[in-house]
């Protein structure tokens, strides 16, 4: 007999999420079936009590927002990954006791691209800015060559976005939201803006897009992310990026790898398909 383990994602609101579909789909595929993995409502208030309740049955936490930056002083340690955006979204609850903290969602986006076949690019462009966008900023630091021009609404966000460039050693160029369709001229363009946010923009893709990335998964796809199709250019969306850094953190969980990603991703889209 094997002694149960336990995971679960946090974050509010919560009921939308996909991580325990994900994560379950993954505990069947390797044979882990004393492992379970639920989901929690929890703000930053209620955080660092819960966090104090974990007991030694526990794996690992997977955090979502408004979580990922109010966990940080709840922990022993977090990895330079999470360290350079200043976001966690996995916690490893290790054999001592120590809650180590990490981002999955920067290299789960490299290897999203690079399962894509994007490795390496000349220059890429943003769409928004925020929490996703620094995220998305860090994996182009280890696959743009050239500068990352970032679209956004205010010059409040334009200087957060140089500010991220700064850290992460990204040349971040900044142009208005008006001009956003000049980021179609990128062969990466990688958008992070809320749903809707881009409806306006589909029927600017251009006859030759390059690659979109957009980082939602519901609804799905969006008007930008068909309109980009149509044209025959390459779309990720956010089931891709939610898979690949799930993979990780399941084989952090777990300490099994590779993690099952092609019976995660089946059962994520399964998931999306039967809510639709």
């Amino acid at each position: 007999m094997t002694t149960p383990r336990r995971a679960a994602v946090l974050g509010s609101p919560i009921a939308h999420s996909l991580s325990p579909v994900l994560h379950r789909a993954a505990y069947a595929a390797l044979g882990l079936a004393d492992w379970s993995y639920d989901r929690f409502e929890v703000d930053e208030s209620a955080l660092p009590a819960f966090v104090a309740a974990l007991d030694g049955s526990w794996a690992g936490l997977s955090l979502t927002m408004p979580l990922k930056r109010a966990i940080i002083p709840l922990l022993d340690e977090i990895s330079g990954t999470a360290a350079s955006v200043e976001a966690v979204n996995t916690v490893v609850l290790t054999e001592d006791g120590r809650r180590v903290g990490d981002n999955t969602d920067i290299p789960g986006m490299i290897a999203a691209l690079r399962e894509r076949g994007v490795e390496k690019v000349e220059s890429a462009a943003v769409l928004g800015a925020g929490a996703t966008a620094s995220s998305a900023l860090a994996a182009l630091a280890r696959i743009c060559a050239g500068p990352v021009t970032a679209y956004v609404r205010s010059e409040a966000r334009a200087v957060e976005m140089r500010g991220w460039g700064e850290r992460l050693g990204v040349d971040v160029r900044t142009a208005s939201w008006e001009d956003a369709a000049e980021a179609f001229t990128a062969r990466l363009v990688v958008s992070t803006t809320p749903a809707g946010s881009t409806d306006a923009l589909a029927a600017k893709v251009p006859d030759t897009p390059g690659t979109l990335f957009d980082v939602l998964y519901d609804p799905w796809p969006t008007a930008l992310a068909a309109a980009w199709r149509e044209r025959g250019g390459a779309v990720l969306g956010g089931l891709d990026l939610l898979v690949h850094q799930a993979v990780l953190q399941v084989e952090q969980m777990t300490g099994r790898s590779p993690g099952p990603l092609e019976a995660m991703r089946d059962a994520g889209a399964a998931a999306l398909a039967s809510a639709r």
